[in-house]
């Protein structure tokens, strides 16, 4: 992977070259203390002496005439340049993790330069989702392949190739909503290792839409194709058919009363509570 940079570096100092600072007399290079003491005030009637960078020479102590300064550097001994910086990330490489480049940031004279480090982020996926070395994704069925069974590609992976699932029937297994199948060795690979992590699919069933069965054969046909129901019909004294809203929301669901378990939460365990009120220490 390739970055461009843009940093500051020194200029050679040699005769003739771009560069001649060190070339100049002693007594042509003005000397100052670096830094200065000045007063500032922190309130009424209050000041306070602090100690801060020279403007004159920005702190280095040292000032060359205008007239000997290099024109590239205009003395002030660094010029800036571009350059493309290579970065290698290592197979398996994770969120957060740091990739540094030792000496590469900008250079200042009479000092070590320091690093440029190179957070990585992880772009979202839209297929898949990672947690560690494992991979998430979910897994799209047609009600008739969740009860009938399926031969094909179920997903493209990251390096395009087709993972295929064969779900045989009759005497197969039925895909359920929400069930988890496991394929091993399909995740991201761990560094400094062969190994794989794991991928699972999250079964998705999509069923059909409403109006399908377009008459009452077609119901029978079904209901005779599907197992028979054998929970017995509980009797009651009075009963009462009621119409039903077909898509409700559970965030409707003790809205606006203040009970922790409106919108389908739970009570939450409180110890404190538990206990019962305590006495006042007197």
């Amino acid at each position: 992977m390739e970055r461009r940079a843009q940093r500051q570096i020194l200029v050679l100092p040699v005769v003739g070259g771009v560069c001649q600072f060190l070339t100049l007399h002693l007594t042509t290079i003005l000397t100052f203390q670096g830094a200065k003491q000045v007063l500032r005030q922190v309130g009424p009637g209050l000041v306070t002496q602090e100690t801060v960078p020279c403007g004159n020479c920005q702190g280095s102590g040292q000032v060359i005439p205008e007239k000997q300064r290099c024109k590239k550097c205009k003395g002030k001994k660094v010029v800036e340049t571009k350059n493309v910086l290579e970065l290698y990330i290592p197979r398996g490489a994770r969120q957060g993790e740091r990739i540094v480049l030792a000496g590469e940031a900008d250079q200042l004279p009479d000092q070590e330069p320091g690093d440029i480090i190179f957070t990585l982020t992880e772009t979202p996926h839209d297929v898949f989702e990672r947690a560690g070395a494992d991979l998430r994704a979910e897994l799209k069925v047609s009600l008739v392949e969740a009860l009938t069974g399926f031969n094909r590609v179920v997903i493209t992976h990251l390096d395009g190739r087709g993972l295929k699932l064969n779900v045989q029937q009759p005497n197969g297994n039925v895909l359920r909503p929400g069930q988890i199948l496991k394929i091993e060795g399909e995740g991201m690979p761990m560094k400094r290792s062969d190994a794989r992590g794991d991928l699972y699919l999250v079964v998705d069933v999509e069923f059909p839409e409403d109006g399908w069965l377009k008459n009452d054969a077609a119901v029978q046909k079904l209901r005779d194709a599907l197992p028979k129901d054998e929970k017995s019909e509980e009797k009651h004294e009075e009963e009462e058919e009621v119409d039903v809203e077909w898509d409700a929301d559970m965030e409707e669901y003790g809205a606006g009363s203040g009970d922790p378990r409106a919108g389908g939460a739970e009570w939450e365990d409180d110890d404190e509570e538990a206990e019962g009120p305590q006495c006042a220490t007197q």
